[in-house]
């Protein structure tokens, strides 16, 4: 297997090895895991290898048939793309994973980069808005934009038109990070080709979609919770009543992050979203300074200290249950309790604990085994749906 692969940008040895990560990556990529489920797996079970090894066996006591983990020969298949598209992945721990995605509860484990590496650890401000901006909102974003980066700040975005599309261009020789709905190696919409070119040379496209994956509408809601993730704030300048920007703020608020909008006229509809937000408390922005006030001055003195993940054969610092052995019966009866107090609004899993008035390790093992049945949706915040 090319080594080469598993290296940093610079040269240095991976903290994972070449083994190790393509185990993280058949894990990720199994059917049913996701981020959530993924970081439980691993605490649960040690290593990635063993967690995929105890799979099957978790999906068929939850009442899964033909459960199979992700074949070893799909992810070296995702590793070739990854090879020729020149991307690196970066696993959960290591020393150029982004710090602030650490405060993430479904931080993703497995990123693919293309770009400067060193741009995500330094601090980051988040500029969203309308794709269909005014010229007065492209004009503002392109003015915060250069200004936030000339005081040492990193813009993200998520590479789509209009407001997106005008900060990062406006921070390209500054620092910029665009977080991709889709897969790393593709470019949506096509006419940010050139531009995403650009970023890929002097800044860092990232994606946690596995290479080649084109962009659905289910992906670009996790998107906006990296583009949040990523960053100290979430800068709205122009954003509809209904709109991605408006998740992207929500997700920040979850996620303990600034929220800062740019005013505008009550008569136009691209602005109304960013009025309702500073209705609703968020700062009002007429230029960088009131971003800067906001959060504090640009770089830090030293490099934010964060855990970093030991090897997976090490005891893992995330908390997680081991699931004890019950009667069928008694899992099922249970099972049928935590569906019936969930429904499609999202239910924070303390609540749901309090409802249930049972101890939260005896929840927790089911709630897994439902995530991996489909039938429980694990979100940010802590929140829980049923997915019928």
């Amino acid at each position: 297997m090319d080594s080469d692969l598993f290296a940093h940008k610079h040269g240095a040895p991976a903290d994972l090895s070449a083994d190790q990560r393509l185990d993280w990556l058949r894990l990720i990529r199994s059917r049913r895991v996701g981020a959530v489920t993924f970081h439980r797996l691993l605490a649960e079970h040690g290593s990635a290898a063993a967690a995929l090894a105890a799979l099957p066996r978790i999906a068929a006591e939850a009442g899964v048939k033909d459960y199979s983990v992700c074949h070893q020969d799909v992810a070296l298949h995702e590793m070739s793309l990854a090879r020729v598209a020149d991307a690196r992945m970066v696993c959960w721990g290591e020393a150029t994973y982004p710090e602030a995605l650490y405060d993430l509860t479904d931080a993703p484990p497995v990123l693919w980069t293309m770009g400067d590496l060193t741009l995500l650890n330094r601090p980051a401000v988040a500029m969203v808005g309308a794709r269909n901006a005014s010229s007065l909102g492209l004009r503002m974003a392109t003015r915060l934009a250069e200004t936030l980066g000339e005081r040492g700040f990193v813009v993200v975005s998520g590479l789509a038109r209009g407001i997106d599309a005008a900060a990062h261009k406006a921070a390209l020789a500054l620092g910029t990070i665009a977080v991709q709905a889709g897969g790393v190696d593709v470019i949506y919409p096509d006419e940010n080709t050139s531009l995403a070119q650009d970023i890929a040379a002097k800044g860092c496209r990232i994606s946690e979609q596995p290479m080649g994956m084109a962009p659905q509408a289910r992906h670009f809601p996790m998107r906006n919770r990296l583009v949040s993730g990523l960053s100290r704030a979430v800068v709205v300048v122009e954003a509809a009543a209904r709109s991605g920007s408006l998740i992207t703020a929500r997700n920040a608020l979850d996620q303990g992050r600034e929220v800062l909008a740019v005013p505008g006229h009550p008569f136009d509809a691209r602005a109304s979203g960013c009025n309702m937000l500073i209705r609703d408390g968020a700062t009002l922005v007429r230029n960088s300074s009131d971003v800067i006030e906001a959060i504090g001055t640009g770089m830090p003195d030293k490099r934010h200290e964060v855990p970093v993940r030991p090897l997976p054969q090490a005891a893992p610092p995330l908390p997680g249950p081991v699931p004890e052995r019950r009667p069928l019966a008694e899992i099922a009866s249970l099972h049928s309790q935590i569906l019936a107090r969930l429904g499609p609004s999202p239910l924070a899993e303390d609540q749901l604990v309090r409802d249930l008035a049972m101890p939260t390790a005896r929840i927790a093992p089911e709630l897994l085994m439902l995530e991996l049945e489909g039938k429980v949706l694990r979100q940010a915040g802590g929140l829980l749906s049923r997915r019928d």
